[in-house]
This record gives structure tokens, C-alpha cells and sequence, in this order.
């Protein structure tokens, strides 16, 4: 049977595939650019802004957000929670402090069913 996502679980899966052919085609960009010139910062900084990673970078944060507050809020619900809620709300506080711990919550609302 096909799992059923939220709205914040399938906004945030777009959006990351999306981000995913964006940094791909920037990829391309830069190796085909390095060919005929050096990349200097106002190059990438060109390329950036001409394949559109910057706004497919934003755009991805803001559903990496959603997705973390949604879950957070739906986690709350859960028989795990209530019987770990300190060390939960400990993962949730630094979140932003820590990439590794970020990116372990967005895994683990990917989870949630």
C-alpha cells in the first residue's frame, strides 16, 4: 500500500528534488564555465543567481522549516513523546544549532505516518 504524506511532507519533497536539479544543472554550469575562464566569486555568484540555485535554496529551507514545525506539533500526539519528551524537545531546541541534528529531525518527519 502506498504511504499517505502530509501536505508538509510532499511540499518539502518537491521542493527538495527541485533544489537536487537545480544544484545539478549549476554542476554542469560551473564545469562547462571552467573550461573557457577562472571562477571567481563574481562568477559563481553570476552562475548562482543565473540557474536559479539561490531561490531553489530558499525555498527549500522554508520547506525544511515547515516540515520541522509540523512535525513538531504531530510528534506531540505520540506515546514516544510523552514518555521521552525531555530528550525530544532537547533535539528540537538545537536544531538550529546543529546541521547533523537538523537534518536527523527532517529524516525523521519524513517518517511519520
Amino acid at each position: 500500500m502506498k504511504p499517505i504524506y502530509s501536505k508538509a511532507q510532499l511540499d518539502y519533497m518537491k521542493v527538495k528534488t527541485k533544489f537536487e536539479n537545480k544544484a545539478s544543472i549549476m554542476e554542469k554550469k560551473i564545469e562547462s564555465t571552467r573550461k573557457t575562464r577562472e571562477i571567481t566569486q563574481e562568477v559563481m555568484e553570476g552562475l548562482v543567481m543565473e540557474t536559479g540555485f539561490h531561490e531553489a535554496y530558499n525555498e527549500l529551507v522554508l520547506a525544511e522549516n515547515a516540515l520541522i514545525e509540523w512535525s513538531h506539533i504531530t510528534i506531540k500526539h505520540e506515546k514516544t513523546y510523552r514518555e521521552n519528551k525531555q530528550q525530544i524537545e532537547q533535539m528540537y531546541e538545537s536544531l538550529n544549532a546543529s546541521p547533523d541534528m537538523r537534518a536527523q529531525i527532517i529524516d525523521l518527519a519524513l517518517k511519520i505516518r
